[in-house]
C-alpha cells in the first residue's frame, strides 16, 4: 500500500497576510427556492471576513429569482439557461472578484464563523492554496456518522483521493490561481465533477484541513445529484482516464492511478453484466484488461 506520493512542485506560491482578504462565495442553484434562501442566510451570518456573494441561477423555473428579490437579496445574481452544476459553478468563478473562492451547494449550510476560521487557518498555513473543514451530515433531518473510509485527508494525499470523493465543495476555500493552473470544473461530466477536480489539484498540491465541523450537509432529498444520476462510477472512470492522459502525473502517481482505474473498471463492469447491460460491461471490462496489460510492465 502506497501511503504518500511525492508531488510535482507547484508553479506558484501566493500567500495571504490577513484574513481580511476578499472572498467570493458562489452558490449554484436549480429549482431550490427555499433551500437557497437558507443557504444564503448562513453566508450572510458570517462575520470577520469581507466577502461578495454570487448566486448562479441555473435555469430555475420555480421562481427562485423572484424569491431572491422579494427577500431583499443584495448580492450578485448570475442567470443562465439550464447547464448543470459545473457550468453554474464555473460561471460564478469567472464573475468572481475575490482572491479566494468559497463554494456552497444550495442544499447545504455554513455554521457561524466558518469563513473566518478558514481564512485564519490559511494565514497560519501560507503554503496552502486550498483547505476544507469537517462537516455534519444530515439525511432527512437525522444526523449520520461518517464511516472510517470517509475520513477527510490532508497534506499530499493523492492516493486517498483516487478511491472516492473526500472533499466537499461546500467546505472548501480555494485560491483563484489554482483554477488557472488546473482548470475549472469539467462541464462534460454530469456527475463526479468534484472528484475530477480534486484529483487534478491533489496530484500536485497539498490539501489543508480545518478539523472542525463548520458546514451542514443535508441529504436525502429527491433532487440530489447522487440520486438522479445512475452509475456514478462510470464518471469516476472517465475522470481517471482523463487524468492519465493529462501528463500531470509522475511515474508513481501514474502507477497507482492505473491500479485505481483497473479496480473501478472491474467492479463497474461486473455490475453492468449482472444488470444485463452486456455491451457496456464488455466495453468497460476490455478497458480493465487493457489497463492490466499496461500495469504488468510497470515496476
Amino acid at each position: 500500500m502506497i501511503s504518500s506520493v511525492c508531488p510535482q512542485s507547484a508553479d506558484f506560491s501566493p500567500t495571504i497576510e490577513s484574513p481580511k482578504t476578499l472572498v467570493s462565495v458562489i452558490i449554484p442553484t436549480y429549482n431550490r427556492r427555499d433551500w437557497v434562501l437558507e443557504a444564503i442566510a448562513s453566508v450572510q451570518a458570517q462575520r470577520g471576513v469581507p466577502f461578495e456573494l454570487i448566486v448562479v441561477d441555473d435555469g430555475s423555473t420555480d421562481g427562485t429569482s423572484d424569491a431572491l428579490r422579494a427577500a431583499g437579496f443584495d448580492g450578485h445574481i448570475v442567470r443562465q439557461p439550464r447547464s448543470g452544476v459545473s457550468a453554474a459553478r464555473n460561471a460564478g468563478i469567472r464573475s468572481a472578484r475575490g482572491e479566494w473562492i468559497a463554494l456552497l451547494d444550495s442544499d447545504d449550510l455554513w455554521l457561524p464563523g466558518k469563513l473566518a476560521a478558514q481564512m485564519e487557518y490559511l494565514v497560519r498555513s501560507p503554503h496552502l492554496l486550498i483547505c476544507q473543514t469537517e462537516e455534519i451530515w444530515l439525511r432527512n433531518g437525522r444526523r449520520l456518522n461518517p464511516k472510517k473510509y470517509h475520513e477527510k485527508p490532508e497534506g499530499y494525499c493523492f492516493p486517498r483521493l483516487l478511491d472516492r470523493c473526500l472533499v466537499s465543495p461546500s467546505a472548501v476555500v480555494i485560491h483563484r490561481e489554482l483554477f488557472r493552473a488546473v482548470g475549472l470544473f469539467d462541464e462534460s461530466l454530469p456527475a463526479c465533477e468534484d472528484y475530477d477536480l480534486w484529483l487534478r489539484i491533489g496530484c500536485r498540491h497539498p490539501l489543508g484541513l480545518l478539523k472542525k465541523p463548520l458546514i451542514v450537509k443535508r441529504g436525502g432529498h429527491d433532487d440530489q445529484l447522487s440520486a438522479t444520476v445512475p452509475a456514478l462510477d462510470r464518471y469516476r472512470i472517465r475522470a481517471l482516464e482523463k487524468l492519465l492522459r493529462s501528463g500531470s502525473l509522475d511515474e508513481t502517481q501514474r502507477h497507482i492511478t492505473l491500479e485505481a482505474l483497473r479496480l473501478k473498471c472491474r467492479v463497474y463492469g461486473e455490475g453492468c453484466r449482472r444488470r444485463g447491460r452486456l455491451n457496456e460491461a464488455a466495453e468497460v471490462l476490455e478497458l480493465a484488461s487493457t489497463v492490466e496489460r499496461e500495469t504488468a510492465f510497470l515496476p
